[in-house]
């Protein structure tokens, strides 16, 4: 009997321990409540029984009670499932805004439906034309001049679209190498995270080692491998260390690496050895398969042989589009053999590329894509990139710049080297020095300097005034297809065919490709593309959010702090530490009177 009334002490000491580190968890729950990447903390217990003959008691019936409760470590409430879902998720999000923050730079000066930009400085140019094609406008100077101030400032937009894409391309660039910034570029951020997640695998592994969960560090771990996930496409595995695989050196099964084993070799209980993590990098290869490269390789090694990194080698601010990442994975596996055909290169030549990541999955794919596809080029996705919108531009800008020139030395005759007086253009590359005819952009177009000083008027080459205007009016309203037969009729009912080197005549034609659309209708045609691009991706992102945001609910319904629920368990814990209490005076008050009542009854 006295053997069972002090189990009971034991029984509602063990109670009253645990119902306090019960409290003192909410407590820490409660505190983090607001802590980025907190998760729940909870104790794990069992029932405490007996494990010999001797150490137990029992009634006539031979009933047994056991001894309370054991507390066997403070967990943390996760469910890797849903953290393999939302960093899924978050790669998609990443891509997808990535993509939006760059249309939408884009669209400031693109999206035609907002401004007043180069569409409405064509429709300007022809209702100058068609103002002055009187013949007692046609010679007045201070009509050219306005015809010259129109395509002067349809030339001035073109320019500062150039430039817009330029600067565009060069701060893509820098989000990836930080050049120009005063934070680190995505390539920097990856270098960090891969580094800070080796050295909380080798801190918590210790601890744990030790008896010590470390989770604040796994929680910093799993932050570090959201934000990992924001940045390039990984897949997150945990995985016992060669010496408590189950596996020995010589590839045999080893029961003892990972059991405990009796006097005859038989398993009775694991082996508590603490998990490695090892995070891949998924990617695509040339052939559009998938594959692996391993970043991070648990705990194996000195320290550096299991990280790997990226290394921006080739491009640079300046030559945005040739922007080539190398990846290095780690140097050998979790058994110390080495790893070959580690160093991946992502680049693009010529609109091949070799090796990219899975489609919409990270902000640095974002990034490339906006950098190296130009969304015309047969093998790409369908993203459109800043140089789509380059080409887009100096389609229009070198088929107006042919158009124009043409028509207005329609008529002239070629000088004794056969060539045209190209002097007697209109529109020029206002880069040279002189300014030249051929290669013109939208970067470098501009007003002829001859024009501009009135050596140069319309028509006077050899056509007459009266027939350029009109001829140049007709242009105006004219399709120019994709073919390589550009051509349509001239005032008098004559065709006009451009050569290959920008004149007219009867040889190469060139080819201009407008897509059957006026330059006006080119210009809408792009800005509607652009506008469409944009809306589309924003729903994406928005679809792309919403499910992350899903996902995250989800992962806080288990991992997250809940106000309400924690005081019920501390109203809960509290009860069940007062009655344990209750128990003991209980149990007290039993022993004082066997101890002291005891053969007194009957005196």
């Amino acid at each position: 009997m006295l053997r069972a009334t002090f189990a009971g002490f034991s029984t509602a000491y063990s109670s009253l321990q645990e119902n306090q580190k019960r409290l003192d968890i909410v407590g820490q729950n409660l505190a983090n409540m607001n802590t980025p990447g907190y998760t729940r903390q909870a104790l794990k217990t069992s029932s405490i029984n007996y494990t010999h003959t001797v150490s137990h008691y029992s009634n006539g019936t031979e009933t047994v009670v056991g001894f309370g409760v054991r507390m066997e470590k403070v967990v943390q409430l996760r469910d890797p499932y849903l953290d393999g879902q939302y960093r899924d998720q978050i790669q998609k999000s990443g891509y997808t805004e990535g993509i939006n923050t760059a249309l939408n730079r884009l669209a400031n000066f693109l999206d035609e439906s907002q401004i007043e930009g180069i569409r409405k400085a064509f429709d300007n140019i022809q209702s100058t034309l068609t103002n002055i094609q009187d013949l007692g406008k046609i010679n007045d100077p201070v009509f050219e001049s306005e015809l010259r101030s129109r395509m002067q400032a349809l030339t001035n937009m073109l320019n500062d679209a150039d430039r817009q894409i330029n600067k565009a391309e060069k701060d893509e660039f820098s989000r990836l190498d930080g050049t120009g910034t005063n934070e680190n570029g995505a390539v920097q951020e990856i270098n960090d995270i891969l580094k800070q997640i080796s050295s909380l695998n080798r801190q918590i592994k210790d601890n744990q080692i030790f008896g010590q969960q470390s989770l604040e560090l796994m929680d910093q771990r799993n932050l570090l491998l959201d934000e990992l996930a924001s940045y390039i496409p990984i897949e997150v595995s945990y995985y016992k260390d060669m010496a408590h695989d189950g596996i020995d050196a010589a590839g045999n099964t080893a029961l003892g690496e990972i059991y405990h084993l009796d006097a005859n070799g038989n398993p009775y209980a694991k082996k508590e050895w603490p998990d490695d993590l090892r995070v891949e990098m998924v990617y695509q290869d040339a052939n559009g398969d998938t594959q692996r490269l391993l970043l991070v390789e648990g705990t194996v090694g000195s320290g550096t042989d299991n990280i790997g990194q990226v290394d921006i080698t080739d491009g640079s601010v300046n030559a945005p589009t040739d922007i080539a990442l190398t990846f290095t994975g780690v140097s050998q596996n979790y058994k110390g053999e080495p790893i070959n055909n580690n160093v991946l290169v992502f680049e693009n030549n010529n609109g091949t590329i070799t090796n990219q990541f899975p489609p919409s999955s990270g902000s640095v794919q974002a990034s490339l894509d906006m950098l190296w596809k130009d969304g015309e080029t047969t093998g790409i996705s369908d993203v459109r990139g800043y140089e789509f919108y380059r080409n887009q531009l100096d389609n229009l800008a070198k088929t107006f710049a042919t158009v124009v020139n043409n028509i207005n030395i329609k008529g002239s005759s070629k000088n004794a080297g056969g060539n045209w007086d190209e002097t007697q253009f209109l529109l020029a590359d206002k880069t040279g020095n002189p300014p030249n005819w051929n290669n013109i952009t939208a970067a470098n177009i501009g007003i002829n300097s001859n024009w501009s000083s009135g050596v140069v008027h319309l028509g006077n080459a050899g056509d007459s005034s009266n027939n350029t205007v009109l001829n140049l009016i007709q242009s105006m309203q004219n399709s120019f297809p994709l073919n390589a037969n550009i051509s349509f009729k001239d005032s008098d009912g004559n065709p006009i065919i451009f050569e290959s080197s920008g004149n007219i005549g009867s040889g190469t034609a060139e080819t201009l490709d407008l897509k059957n659309n006026s330059f006006a209708d080119f210009m809408n045609h792009t800005a509607t593309i652009m506008a469409n691009d944009t809306f589309s991706n924003q729903q994406s992102f928005k679809t792309n959010v919403t499910v992350l945001n899903g996902i995250q609910n989800s992962r806080d319904a288990v991992s997250g702090v809940s106000l309400d629920e924690e005081a019920a368990n501390m109203m809960v814990y509290m009860s069940a530490y007062s009655a344990s209490s209750r128990l003991m005076t209980t149990l007290d008050e039993a022993l004082n009177i066997l101890i002291n009542n005891t053969g007194l009854v009957g005196r």
